[in-house]
This record gives structure tokens, C-alpha cells and sequence, in this order.
């Protein structure tokens, strides 16, 4: 399985997306300042990837407190300033990317439990570092096993509810090993479906500007020796009425709490296309991209990138300099398009999201988060 993010004694290094497939680079990434530049350029990219990385890094950087007390930027050796430079690095990271959800919320997170301890008098300075250090380290772990059970809820589920096999999935964008720790998303439901011999074809659209369906989940599908087809963005109606599909599996950056989901530019007439033809539209997120605290997605706030990725593929030029370009890197799906969402606790209909979020507040009061 693809490495995206390599993470050993304190060392963080990251597989430069940008460079793919044509050559494989790691990156070193030794503070949050080089994290926020790899996110915003997009060397890594993918929401539980992005959120990663950015927490990672805050950790590689706090292992040398002394060179953090010299540049200032710990103001003293104190639990209370150690709490205020988490928020202010936290603050720092999620202006990167603003759309995907993540990192907002996993870095909400880390300062909440920075404040709890802090407001412990038997937890030192020294015991604070280290139990945030194995609480970062701990997400890490945690996320390809997540990524696993959202891969076999949503194979299993669309496997029962499909009527014939072996079945031709179509998906858009990179949702596997290169967007999250390991295994993927929606990538993940395919990769379950050929571990099973259920998959016919793996179709990835190439995802323009950025392509990171041709580049990265192409590379993928030869690299797992899992059959696939690439596919032109203008050529998903087509597809779709020639070739029985079983299913569109993608990602989500942001899925709130009616359902709306922000993804990948191109995913919204994706699912127009696929209402019309009786496909199954589904989301694959782990918990951590569901923001219940957004009502639709309207509210979603959507990153616009620069011209220079519509005009050019990587030094070549392809439109007149002069042409404007709107570029936004996200649309929104509207819920009534979605034929469910794939988390790592099941399956769960746009509507019944209340549901889930339920269980999610239940499971938050059972770890004390």
C-alpha cells in the first residue's frame, strides 16, 4: 500500500503529490510553517491527510522546546503559554485550506484537551507535552483503520443493494492511500470490492485543473494492480450510457449537518448526471468530515485557487494569459442527490444525519471528548 505520509521517531515526511506519477519524492516537514506551505500548494492534499499532516507537524516542532523558547515563539516554559502557541500554530494551519473540515475540527480538539490539562495540577509541563505528543501520534494510527471499515461498509452495503456483479464503480478525484494515512475512502470501498473479487472496473475521472484523478488515483489503481479506466470529466454521461454502473463512490471535504457535502470541483454534475441515469451517488467520510455545527451547505466556505492551474499543465500553456478564470477548487452536492454517506459507524441517508449525530455526541461523552 502507498505511503503519502512517513512518520518515525519524531521525523515527519510527506510523498509530494506534485511530483506524482512521474517520480516519488518525500518531503521533509520539520514545522508548521513548511506543513502550511505543503498544504496550501498542495504537495499533500486529501482532508484526513491535510489534517494529519498539519498536527504532525505541530508535533515534530514542540520536540524542541529550547529552539521554540529562542525564536519566541513558546513565550516561556509554562503550561498556559504552551496552550496559547497550540491555538495560535492550530490557527495558523487551518487558513491553509479553509473548505475541509478536518483540521478545524481535530485542532479544536487538541486545544480543548491542551486547556483541560492545563487545568490539572498533577500534570506537569514535561507530562503535558507527552500526552499531547501520543494524542496526535494516536490520529495517525487510528486513521487507516477507519479508512478500513468505511471501505467495507460501503462495498458491503452497495454489494447488497446492487443487482448484479461483478460491478463497475466510477469515482472522482483521489480519496485513497495518497489523501489519507492509508487505504482511502471511497477509494477504500473500491479497494475492499476487488479484495472481495466483486469489482469489475475501478473508472476514475482525470479531475481538472489539478488532475488529481489521472495523476494520483490512476497511479493508484496501477500500483494495486486493482483494474481501472481514466476517464475525461466530460465524459461521465457518456460513460454512464454505455457502461452499466453500479455506483459513484467519492470523498468529502465537508459534510454538514443536513447532508449537503463540499467536494472536488466536479462532483456536483457528477451527481446531476448520475440522478438522471438511476445511478447510486454515494459520500465516503470518516466522523471527522461531518460538521454538524454548519446547517447546509451554503454556509460552506469554498476555496478559489489562481488562474495559472486552469492556463497551464505544469509548464505548458493551454489558454491565452489574458482569459480570466474562475477556479474554485470545491462545489457543493445538495442532499437530495446523495443516496447515502459512508462512515466508519455505517451508512446513514442524507436524513438521517440527526441520527448520526447523535451517536457521534454519545460516543464524544463515552471518551470524555
Amino acid at each position: 500500500m502507498l505511503e503519502s505520509i512517513i512518520y518515525q521517531n519524531g521525523e515527519l515526511k510527506i510523498l509530494d503529490q506534485l511530483r506524482v506519477p512521474k517520480e516519488t519524492i518525500y518531503l521533509c516537514v520539520s514545522n508548521t510553517d513548511e506543513a502550511w506551505i505543503a498544504i496550501k500548494r498542495m504537495n499533500v492534499r486529501g482532508a484526513p491527510a491535510i489534517a494529519i499532516v498539519g498536527l504532525l507537524s505541530l508535533c515534530v516542532e514542540f520536540s524542541d522546546i529550547d529552539s521554540l523558547l529562542a525564536s519566541k515563539r513558546l513565550k516561556e516554559r509554562t503550561k498556559e503559554a504552551f496552550v496559547q502557541y497550540v491555538k495560535n500554530r492550530c490557527d495558523h494551519l487551518c487558513t491553509a485550506r479553509p473548505t475541509a473540515v478536518n483540521i478545524a475540527k481535530e485542532c479544536r480538539r487538541i486545544v480543548d484537551h491542551c486547556n483541560k490539562i492545563k487545568n490539572d495540577e498533577n500534570v506537569s509541563f514535561d507530562d503535558m507535552l507527552l500526552i499531547l505528543k501520543q494524542n496526535i501520534e494516536s490520529l495517525y494510527e487510528m486513521d487507516v483503520s477507519i479508512n478500513k471499515m468505511i471501505g467495507e461498509r460501503g462495498a458491503m452495503h452497495i454489494v447488497t443493494t446492487s443487482p448484479k456483479e461483478p460491478l463497475n464503480i466510477l469515482t472522482h478525484c483521489n480519496t485513497g492511500s495518497l489523501a489519507t494515512a492509508g487505504y482511502g475512502t471511497a477509494l477504500g470501498v473500491i479497494r475492499f470490492l476487488h479484495s472481495k473479487g466483486k469489482l469489475k472496473r475501478a473508472f476514475c475521472t482525470e479531475t481538472r485543473p489539478f488532475n488529481q484523478g489521472s495523476r494520483l488515483t490512476a497511479y493508484e489503481l496501477v500500483q494495486e494492480k486493482i483494474p481501472g479506466t481514466l476517464i475525461c470529466d466530460s465524459m461521465v454521461a457518456a460513460l454512464m450510457k454505455k457502461e452499466k454502473i453500479a455506483a459513484v463512490v467519492v470523498g468529502a471535504d465537508r459534510v454538514v449537518s443536513n447532508g449537503d457535502t463540499a467536494n472536488k470541483i466536479g462532483t456536483y454534475q457528477i451527481a446531476v448526471i448520475a440522478k438522471h441515469h438511476n445511478v447510486p451517488f454515494y459520500v465516503a467520510a470518516p466522523l471527522s468530515s461531518i460538521d454538524f455545527n454548519t446547517s447546509d451547505g451554503s454556509k460552506i466556505p469554498i476555496e478559489e485557487r489562481p488562474s495559472h492551474e486552469i492556463k497551464f499543465v505544469e509548464e505548458t500553456q493551454i489558454a491565452p494569459k489574458e482569459i480570466v478564470c474562475w477556479n474554485p477548487a470545491f462545489d457543493v452536492t445538495p442532499a437530495d442527490l446523495i443516496s447515502g454517506i459512508i462512515t466508519e459507524v455505517g451508512v446513514f441517508k442524507p436524513h438521517e444525519m440527526g441520527s448520526l449525530h447523535q451517536y457521534q455526541q454519545a460516543l464524544n461523552d463515552a471518551l470524555n471528548i
